[in-house]
């Protein structure tokens, strides 16, 4: 995201409290409940809980006072700094509990809907690029079929959903996940954001991944305070979303919590600026055309609608990669309408001979075990000619794992014989003629 400058609106760090977005009135209160609820005293203290600048604060408390809801307590002096301190009065006690009546939620100001959609467009998907050797850098440690990256990059370029399709265990996850890893710039996200006086949590620790921003400096290299960029705004790499099996629709639903009375955004929104990934699409609780009909409109138009608890429709931005992955074939799973808005059809096959050997002495490098020539010659030549179901990418790990599975277990050597190699083949099918 390096062409975003940090004086281009949302960006730039408000200094005024009408620069913020929000209703004055919601800016006075999660001053208050944020001061009740975490004991703060110094304007210090509150910009950092707050993610707002002192200037800010300062006109926040100036308000706070004026209402009789915040009094001076003195000075306190910290090493070479003196700063105010403040307290809630009475009647701000009183009022604080009666915001936390109506929302739990206190702490970092939240980001107005308006300003995340502007943000949300600054940095879209569609406006990252890769290139070919990105993608190689990400998936050097797989063994491709030949052409399968010069069809992958302009999918992932155009910003569009993708279908990853073929029989299971030859890597259509591990290539998902290789595209993730590709888009290695980084993005703004918003901690929290606002709509009619509602909080939705979008910033998820588990989805963003943190980029630590390095310390800013002057003219004369001083060390500046801030990021730099708004400061309710975290720097993240590209953010991915993995889904399988436990996908369900009401995950792509805002979840209003009755306790605190906020809500968390759902997965897609989460998303925003980055992927997507339903994995095993056709092992979910609902079929996979409910899925794909909940997002049609979404992929196709650039939002999302949702609702409030209160059932208040509103619209959201839908700027995320979204890569189906399946092992079931596509006209089993859609309808022709359905396959026609998923631009992107790319079929992962089962590796060709030449490419298993290979996969076979990658995986023996990986396990730290010599990839013996007679193991090799011995499965192509007397085990898989017993089998019609061809090769498969995750063979070779399976059959090695098992086999060292075994050394371990008998105090062997860690070494492939064939012998130990046919004990590993028993558990790669099943015998279920009967």
């Amino acid at each position: 995201m390096n062409d975003m400058s940090v004086d281009a609106f949302p960006l730039r760090a408000p200094t005024r409290m009408a620069d913020l977005g929000l209703n004055e009135v919601m800016q006075r209160d999660l001053l208050l409940k944020t001061m009740f609820r975490q004991n703060l005293r110094s304007p210090t203290e509150l910009s950092d809980a707050l993610k707002v600048l002192p200037p800010v604060v300062d006109e926040l408390l100036d308000l706070a006072k004026g209402q009789g809801l915040v009094e001076t307590l003195g000075v306190r002096s910290a090493s070479l700094r003196s700063e105010m301190r403040y307290g809630l009065t009475e009647s701000g006690k009183a009022r604080a509990l009666d915001a936390l009546e109506q929302s739990e939620y206190f702490g970092p100001f939240p980001v107005p809907m308006a300003d995340f959609a502007r943000l949300v467009e600054m940095q879209s998907i569609r406006k990252a690029r890769i290139s070919r050797e990105m993608l190689e850098r990400s998936m050097g440690h797989l063994v491709l079929p030949k052409g399968l990256l010069d069809q992958l990059g302009p999918a992932v370029n155009s910003g569009r959903s993708i279908l990853l399709y073929g029989p299971p265990g030859n890597g259509k996850s591990s290539i998902s996940n290789g595209i993730r890893d590709a888009l290695a710039d980084t993005i703004l996200v918003p901690r929290v954001i606002e709509l009619a006086g509602q909080i939705i949590a979008v910033y998820d620790p588990v989805i963003h991944r943190r980029v630590e921003e390095a310390p800013r400096v002057d003219a004369q290299g001083l060390r500046l305070a801030g990021p730099g960029h708004d400061p309710r705004l975290i720097r993240c790499k590209r953010p991915s979303v993995i889904t399988g099996g436990e996908l369900t629709l009401d995950m792509l639903d805002l979840n209003f919590n009755p306790i605190s009375k906020t809500y968390q955004a759902p997965l897609q929104l989460k998303a925003s600026g980055g992927v997507f990934i339903v994995d095993d699409l056709g092992r979910q609780a609902q079929p996979p055309m409910a899925l794909i009909n909940r997002w049609i409109v979404p992929m196709e138009k650039g939002f999302d609608l949702l609702s409030l608890h209160s059932g208040q429709k509103f619209e959201v931005p839908f700027d995320t990669l979204v890569i189906f992955s399946t092992n079931f074939a596509p006209s089993e799973l859609f309808d022709g309408a359905a396959l026609r808005r998923v631009y992107y059809k790319i079929k992962v096959d089962r590796p060709s001979r030449d490419d298993f050997i290979k996969i076979f002495a990658r995986t023996c490098k990986a396990y730290g075990v010599k990839p013996d020539e007679g193991v090799l010659t011995h499965l192509l030549r007397d085990l898989y000619p017993t089998t019609k179901k061809g090769f498969a990418a995750y063979h070779a790990p399976f059959l090695i794992d098992q086999a060292l599975s075994i050394c371990a277990y008998e105090g062997r050597p860690r070494e492939l014989t064939n012998e130990l190699i046919d004990r590993a083949w028993a558990n790669l099918y099943v015998d279920d003629e009967d």
